[in-house]
């Protein structure tokens, strides 16, 4: 009897322990389900926001792309003059406060007085960029900035060979260059679209910061179409926050397809992580141009405007309600000066239309073509004065450029960077 009751227990002891374990096993089915929809669901909400196609970000999404695009990425090291005062390279002479422009650990040139050219047996100074391969035949895009005035161009593939660069053309206008090296059968960098960039996309920066090639940052889209006169009023600028330092000039700007949507340009010094990239878009017909040995037309009056403020319509006795545009330089030979146009008038209509922003003046000239006319309705000395300019073409040399007029800090008004 004893025993019949000790085999009873222990039955009843091993079908609860079933019933637990399947029960158990039941509980862990079910967790590891909601997990699984969890993590669709994430999935689903990373790829899908409002009908928008997205990519999911693995932790080796970036990696992947990385290793897909370094092959076609190159590191640039030149020689070039130091000079002082202006800078023939940068698209309108000094650099600005409170910009960097991605060279070795020091920035282009101290900012200083008038123009100056590379002159024989000036001392030289070494300094590092990056740039993209586009063409497997040894065609390479960096920034203008980068390559203006080198005596040497050496540049680095990702497998360590090393070639010296010939420069194809110099864009000073969008601050882009096209480089050539003896190679054939080179990997490329495959081109993408900024035109649908939106702020929030990731994006992911490589390069050669302070000489460290193939650096490989991520980050997102700040802002799309952002103006920044005192690097370039020529561009609406791609604004990241991926960490881009000196020697990134000129690189790729990827999105997570691994196609290139920008080219990185410069830095906000003081501040961290607001870097500025040429859109890709912009970028592509100029590098085909430059190619093509195309020459490139751009708009040009050879004119800088500054803020219409109150201390200048008082200087220059107009009443408060004056409204326009001021010209606070004129350059010599620019189309503007052959034209008529000085400096201190201001500019209110072309062609009929209200001009009260320095930008309605900039796209009232790009919306024509070198060699037309546009019709301007300008105050001069308090009185009307109609003038017929002729557009010219953007120079090769803008900074070579002698103001007709200095400009004087108690008439100026703030003056705009950008030259139109």
């Amino acid at each position: 009897m004893r025993s019949t009751k000790n085999n009873s227990t222990v039955s009843l002891i091993t079908a609860a322990s079933m019933i637990l374990g399947l029960a158990a096993v039941e509980e862990t089915a079910r967790t590891q389900a909601a997990h699984a929809a969890t993590t669709s669901s994430a999935r689903l909400l990373a790829q899908t926001v409002d009908g928008k196609q997205g990519i999911p970000l693995t932790s080796t999404t970036v990696a992947n792309i990385a290793e897909k695009v370094a092959p076609a990425i190159v590191n640039i090291e030149v020689n070039q003059p130091f000079m002082t005062g202006n800078i023939s390279g940068f698209p309108f002479g000094n650099i600005p406060d409170g910009f960097d422009f991605f060279f070795n650990g020091q920035r282009m040139n101290p900012r200083g007085g008038g123009g100056s050219q590379a002159r024989p047996n000036m001392p030289e100074r070494h300094n590092t960029g990056t740039g993209f391969i586009v063409r497997e035949d040894g065609y390479i895009v960096t920034n203008a900035h980068v390559v203006k005035n080198s005596s040497k161009i050496n540049v680095t593939l990702n497998d360590k060979r090393q070639f010296i660069a010939t420069t194809v053309g110099i864009d000073t206008f969008s601050d882009l260059a096209v480089l050539k090296i003896a190679a054939t059968g080179l990997p490329t960098a495959e081109m993408g679209t900024s035109t649908t960039l939106r702020p929030g996309e990731f994006v992911i920066a490589i390069g050669s910061p302070m000489g460290y090639d193939h650096s490989v940052t991520l980050g997102i889209v700040s802002a799309v179409g952002r103006t920044v006169t005192d690097v370039n009023g020529n561009i609406n600028f791609i604004q990241t926050d991926a960490a881009i330092n000196p020697g990134n000039s000129g690189g790729p700007l990827l999105n997570l397809v691994g196609q290139v949507v920008g080219v990185n340009t410069a830095i906000a010094a003081r501040a961290q992580n607001i870097g500025f990239s040429i859109p890709i878009d912009i970028a592509k017909p100029t590098v085909t141009d430059l190619i093509a040995n195309k020459k490139i037309e751009r708009p040009f009056l050879g004119l800088k405007v500054g803020e219409l403020t109150e201390s200048v319509l008082q200087g220059l006795g107009l009443p408060k309600s004056t409204l326009g545009v001021f010209i606070s330089q004129v350059f010599n030979n620019g189309s503007a000066a052959k034209s008529g146009i000085e400096r201190m008038d201001i500019v209110q209509k072309i062609d009929g239309k209200d001009i009260r922003t320095a930008q309605q003046l900039q796209d009232a000239v790009r919306a024509r073509k070198v060699g037309e006319t546009l019709s301007f309705m300008i105050l001069r000395n308090k009185a009307a004065k109609a003038i017929t300019v002729t557009i010219g073409s953007y120079p090769s040399e803008p900074a070579s450029h002698q103001e007709k007029s200095a400009p004087k800090s108690d008439s100026s008004g703030g003056e705009h960077g950008d030259d139109e």
